[in-house]
């Protein structure tokens, strides 16, 4: 029987989403699913989920939890990581509050940046460990990865492990879905090609099924003002690049060294920033399940008036607000989500071919991106495992600015597997957004804080 382990299953949300999708396909509803997280409130919570969800859709699926990593992963076909090394406190916390010390704002902290750099240098050292679990455990298991920061994660894995890694992000078929809408197209009839570094990949193609560019209808979202308001970024890139990004304006405003600047409010109202948005919708999502998990399943309109109350004084964007009155609305619904993980997963147990965008290694895949680093392209699932495309040559430009990013990936991938100090300092010092608002000594000085604050929770570095 399949085994499928899920690290991290405390992460209850996502281990709803994709036990609903994978429990959908009749060929994977009886396989063996082990849960496993280090937290035992957590993963039992996880495995009333994994019960709630089987009982919805009717099927009898092996459910086992464990709290012991080496457990999970003994015999496992597909391990599935969607965790977080340090948590939301202290660890996302810390890596706002003390660059913001030094006048440096993010919105997400998690993918590039000061915070991807230290959330990389938190999570790597856990996966390589659960990777050579792996290879003693299950050496011929899949790895399908979830956890941020995506591209230096995975490059790690690749670089120093054995194990058949590939890296997940929705962006690619999230980004399309908005941009239909924006353009009053079914997404499905639209045909794209997308190819860069996850969060910084473009599409190169954007077109009808009859072959004819989308991108002229694009350029009438921006000529009509109807930009959204949260995706002023996106356009703005789309109108000086002639491609549009992946990932969301939020993500990508610190990506890159031009939208958020201290001494320049304008640009953060012009470009509608959520600077620090994010902790506030991680307060709103704890607040959302932990009242989700008081009542039990007995939700009503009247429970949900009440959760308006609870959360009515978190300060955040209304849509972050309804982040959590979806996590309230869902709970007792299993609909299909766009992730590709059970997809892959019915692909390799059927063979049935599907596309879909991983982050694997550039082994002869993009031509003008590093040898070796991580790169989201098209990939061919079937029998055989996980097939990535030849992309060939980006547009000049588009890789220009995706070598910033993996100049940073590169030097936190470098510190984590040499335990080298000296490259962390040469990553922030690099990193786009960084270099844009400090100065040479307030980047040592923030790094040499960020390393005694975060502890243990980091390997020594020499």
């Amino acid at each position: 029987m399949t085994k499928i382990t899920f690290i991290g299953a405390g992460s209850t949300v996502f281990t709803k989403n994709l036990l609903g999708d994978i429990f959908n396909f009749p060929e994977l509803a009886q396989t063996t699913i082990c849960l496993h997280d280090i937290d035992a409130q957590r993963l039992a919570e996880a495995e009333a989920i994994a019960h709630r969800v089987a009982d919805i859709l009717k099927v009898k699926p092996k459910i086992e939890t464990t709290l012991h990593r080496r457990e999970a992963l003994d015999g496992a076909d597909y391990a599935i990581a969607m965790f977080q090394v340090g948590g939301y406190k202290p660890s996302t916390l810390i890596d706002f509050e003390i660059p913001k010390k030094y006048g440096l704002r993010q919105t997400i902290a998690d993918t590039l940046g000061i915070g991807g750099i230290m959330r990389g240098l938190r999570t790597v050292p856990v996966m390589l460990e659960m990777c050579r679990d792996m290879e003693e455990l299950c050496p011929h298991v899949t790895f399908l990865n979830y956890v941020n920061p995506m591209a230096i994660n995975t490059w790690a894995v690749n670089r120093a492990t054995n194990i058949a890694t590939v890296g997940l992000c929705h962006s690619v078929p999230h980004t399309a879905a908005e941009l239909a809408k924006d353009i009053g197209v079914p997404v499905s009839d639209i045909n794209y090609l997308v190819a860069g570094i996850n969060h910084v990949a473009f599409f190169l193609k954007f077109e009808h099924m009859n072959g004819a560019s989308l991108y002229p209808r694009l350029q009438q979202v921006i000529n009509e003002g109807r930009v959204p308001d949260w995706n002023r970024v996106r356009y703005e890139m789309f109108k000086r690049l002639g491609y549009f990004v992946t990932e969301s304006s939020e993500h990508f405003s610190e990506y890159v060294p031009w939208f958020i600047k201290r001494d320049r409010p304008d640009l953060i109202e012009k470009f509608n920033i959520p600077l620090d948005e994010y902790l506030g919708r991680c307060e709103v999502q704890i607040v959302a399940w932990n009242y989700v998990q008081e009542l039990d399943g007995q939700a009503d309109a009247q429970a949900e008036d009440k959760l308006r109350e609870l959360i009515a004084d978190i300060k955040v964007m209304p849509r972050s607000r309804e982040s959590g009155l979806k996590t309230f609305r869902t709970m007792n619904t299993v609909t299909p989500s766009v992730e590709y993980g059970a997809h892959i997963i019915h692909s390799m147990e059927t063979g049935q071919p599907r596309t879909i965008y991983g982050n694997v290694a550039n082994h002869n895949l993009i031509d003008n991106l590093p040898h070796g680093c991580c790169v989201e392209v098209p990939c061919l699932v079937d029998k055989n495992g996980i097939q990535p495309t030849h992309v060939g040559s980006l547009p000049p430009h588009l890789a220009a600015l995706m070598q910033t990013n993996i100049n940073v990936q590169a030097l936190t991938v470098e510190a984590a597997l040499t335990g080298k100090r000296e490259h962390i300092y040469h990553a922030a010092m690099l990193d786009p957004h960084t270099a844009a608002e400090l100065d040479l000594e307030q980047i040592w000085n923030l790094v040499d804080d960020l390393i005694a604050a975060h502890g243990d929770r980091l390997p020594e570095y020499h």
